[in-house]
């Protein structure tokens, strides 16, 4: 029986598995788990960066991930629509419209 890959080795691990490799060990391997910060503030801290660049292939892993990491849909919503105002309204439009899909697949 094979390994499970990770997602990122799933994602791009046969075209580029250093990087695969190095967002498994570097980024959530040893980043994700400094003490410095919780789990929870981690992932509102990327969810915002990742609204305010417009990064939306990365918004959808990280709202699931902000959600299991016990941000709420509340919360949420309240920092998408607090960052139309920093960010651009087109972000901030994206970011609420892949919530929706993100909350509508999980049930919520």
């Amino acid at each position: 029986m094979a390994p499970q890959q990770s997602p990122s080795q799933q994602l791009v691990g046969d075209i580029t598995p250093k990087l695969a490799d190095l967002t498994d060990d570097v980024l959530f391997g040893d980043v994700w788990e400094r003490p410095g910060l919780s789990k929870r503030d981690r992932s509102l801290v990327t969810v915002t960066a990742l609204v305010a660049l417009y990064r939306t292939d990365q918004l959808r892993f990280h709202l699931r991930t902000a959600l299991n990491n016990g941000l709420t849909k509340d919360e949420l919503s309240e920092m998408i629509t607090h960052l139309a105002f920093y960010a651009g309204w087109p972000n901030a439009m994206n970011a609420a419209t892949v919530l929706k899909e993100i909350l509508a697949e999980s049930g919520n």
